[in-house]
């Protein structure tokens, strides 16, 4: 349980974490015991996928042709094992997301689900070029009945702009993270906030092969986000951080 008061509508979180190992299962068509089996190898499967395939010239054609339902499993036992982490991400989606939300890479869609609830989001865009993924959170939609607040999408109108924009472990693997930074910037409102983190790390044995590491490509990263966005403060333990847009001539 969360050292932290939980909204009424997160509560269930905590209990289930929104049923993903159901839904896992539901997905894959598979038993619980063959799903720990694929939660168990998840990592070291999709790093062995990343050491092989992987190549930054390509990096759109790796997530969407490559890692197919590797990264269901990858993501899910990450989920599954860090569950007051995740949760942790949840409350200050709550305490902060509203309006329009963008989910930027969203991967097995439980920060899609917990922005769903906040009956301060009026709707959800969910966004990942994975197939895999975006099927499966369709389907993880529709079982809990959230498919008027959530649309799923593989790419996004360029003339779409939200209120909010939530983007966890993505800009990592970004051929130019500071671009996508920009990016958000644009399509934010002019109030709008960013929820976010990043880890920019390959791991001490390559855990991580499609990760930046670059101290270059890193150090112009903090320098674009400090430029364009303010830190709003967050009592939670987690290395998700809210911020507003602003210009650093403000």
């Amino acid at each position: 349980m969360s050292v932290f008061p939980i909204p009424e509508f997160l509560g269930g979180y905590w209990q289930n974490a929104f049923h993903l190992k159901q839904h896992l299962a539901d997905f894959a068509e598979l038993d619980y015991d063959a799903i720990d089996i694929k939660l168990a190898a998840g990592q070291k499967n999709l790093a062995e996928i990343g050491r092989r395939d992987f190549d930054w010239e390509k990096a759109t054609d790796f997530y969407r042709e490559k890692v197919g339902e590797a990264y269901l499993f990858e993501l899910g036992a990450w989920h599954l094992s860090s569950q007051d982490y995740i949760g942790q991400t949840l409350l200050l989606i709550a305490a902060q997301a509203q309006g329009r939300v963008l989910d930027f890479g969203g991967g097995i869609g439980t920060h899609t689900i917990g922005a769903a609830l906040s009956p301060q989001v009026e709707k959800v865009i969910y966004c990942d070029i994975n197939p895999v993924s975006l099927k499966f959170v369709k389907q993880r939609v529709s079982l809990l009945g959230l498919e008027e607040k959530v649309v799923c999408c593989d790419e996004l109108p360029s003339s779409e702009s939200f209120d909010t924009i939530i983007c966890f472990d993505v800009v990592e693997h970004l051929p130019d993270p500071s671009q996508q930074l920009l990016e958000f910037h644009k399509k934010l409102s002019p109030e709008g906030k960013i929820i976010l983190n990043w880890y920019f790390f390959k791991g001490f044995n390559q855990e991580f092969p499609f990760h930046h590491d670059d101290p270059q490509i890193v150090e112009r990263f903090f320098r674009t986000l400090q430029r364009n966005f303010l830190e709003v403060f967050s009592p939670y333990f987690i290395t998700a951080r809210c911020y507003k847009k602003w210009t650093d001539a403000e």
